[in-house]
């Protein structure tokens, strides 16, 4: 499997502002905004052409671990061993385009069906909640009870200053989503940004996946922002059972995490939260 990351295209820009504030004083400072780009992710199987599966806005960095999360979680990849290579396109020209498509190449063919699946998939689909949560369970089932990691109330409130010390680019510009792997202990791993808070959720997922650490049964995801059904669905397929965020979930976050036996915290932040589902993985 091709592991390789390397890109030094930068994550902000350097912005010259116009400051104002509420007492009529203007001024010029630096400014540093992140990047935006589109990223076209394609797989190819074995006798297969590349196929164009999902376009994405994103902040350029850890392309091929963002491109193999969103394959695992929409089933497109099934194992580590499915990947064979990751690479950037080599048929356009141009240094801007060429690294704005990756492309997976599996070890086995994969079912097109999955791919159209992937095509369409958003907030706004048309599927309602009770469908959502039955197609998941036709692809995954409900964590074990033992699976997921037991952490003390007050471990979990340091997760998220842990995590915030990780986050180098969201220093310089304040526009980034962080997502993050934690265990028992409130030990922090595998940190990525990006603008995007499913996307930087599938590179966390892409990454373990790449070092062939999944299912993480163990581990506990934190997301920096609110967490919508997406991100619990992607965390089911990585059996996650436990997510941490500092923002709110919607009804239907909370809702399928409680039928899949995801402990889900909320409002993680100034020293509190709120336990939503399956709090026997909190401490008191």
């Amino acid at each position: 499997m091709t592991s390789g990351n390397a890109q030094a295209r930068r994550k902000s820009t350097d912005w010259k502002v116009v400051t104002v504030n509420s007492e009529g004083r203007v001024g010029t400072k630096p400014d540093y905004v992140v990047t935006e780009e589109p990223m076209e992710i394609r797989a190819e199987g074995p006798g297969q052409e590349p196929v164009q599966i999902s376009v994405t806005m994103r902040t350029p960095g850890n392309d091929y671990e963002l491109a193999v999360g969103f394959l695992y979680t929409e089933g497109i990849v099934v194992r580590p061993d499915d990947v064979r290579t990751v690479k950037y396109c080599e048929l356009v020209e141009g240094e801007e385009q060429k690294y704005n498509i990756v492309t997976v190449a599996l070890a086995r063919g994969f079912d097109m069906a999955l791919a159209r699946r992937a095509m369409v998939t958003s907030a706004s689909c048309g599927i309602c909640g009770t469908e959502s949560i039955d197609q998941l369970l036709q692809a995954t089932e409900p964590v074990d009870r033992d699976s997921g990691p037991t952490i003390s109330a007050k471990t979990l409130m340091s997760i998220s200053d842990s995590i915030r010390a990780a986050q180098p680019t969201f220093d310089r510009t304040g526009g980034l989503h962080a997502a993050a792997l934690f265990d028992s202990d409130g030990a922090v791993s595998v940190v990525r940004e990006d603008i995007g808070r499913h996307n930087a959720v599938d590179k966390v997922i892409g990454a373990s996946v790449m070092a062939k650490t999944v299912p993480l049964t163990r581990q506990g995801l934190f997301c920096s922002g609110r967490l919508s059904f997406e991100i619990i669905q992607k965390a089911a397929i990585a059996r996650i059972a436990f997510i941490a965020a500092v923002g709110a979930p919607s009804s239907l976050a909370v809702q399928t995490a409680d039928v899949l036996g995801i402990t889900l915290v909320g409002f993680l932040r100034d020293g509190k939260a709120n336990v939503y589902t399956h709090d026997y993985r909190v401490k008191i």
